[in-house]
């Protein structure tokens, strides 16, 4: 996985990785960015944490990460918050965001 160089941010990751992606768009409101697959929301950040919303089992797993926490959004999303960004932050954040999309299929 590339996230990027040093410096990136995960709302750069998502944007390039959403470029990258056929169906995947992305709207923006104030402060927050929500990526949808066609209809359907399945990422969303807000330049301090982002929230995925992945395959219930995997959301489950995801959980025992450190920074991860249930979202108030609902069964499935994940809320991830970490301190700092590096390139771990980064290979994570885009692992997840390709699973939210995958699982967003109509």
């Amino acid at each position: 996985m590339n996230g990027g160089g040093a410096g990136a941010t995960m709302a750069d990751l998502f944007a390039r990785l959403a470029a990258d992606l056929d169906s995947a768009s992305a709207h923006h409101l104030d402060d927050v960015i929500e990526y949808r697959r066609d209809d359907v929301a399945f990422a969303i950040t807000d330049g301090r944490a982002i929230e995925l919303r992945l395959d219930p089992d995997v959301a489950e797993a995801v959980e025992a990460t450190p920074n991860v926490s249930a979202s108030r959004r609902g069964g499935g999303w994940i809320r991830f918050a970490p301190p700092t960004v590096d390139q771990f932050v980064l290979d994570r954040a885009e692992a997840w965001f390709l699973s939210a999309w995958r699982a967003a299929e109509s």
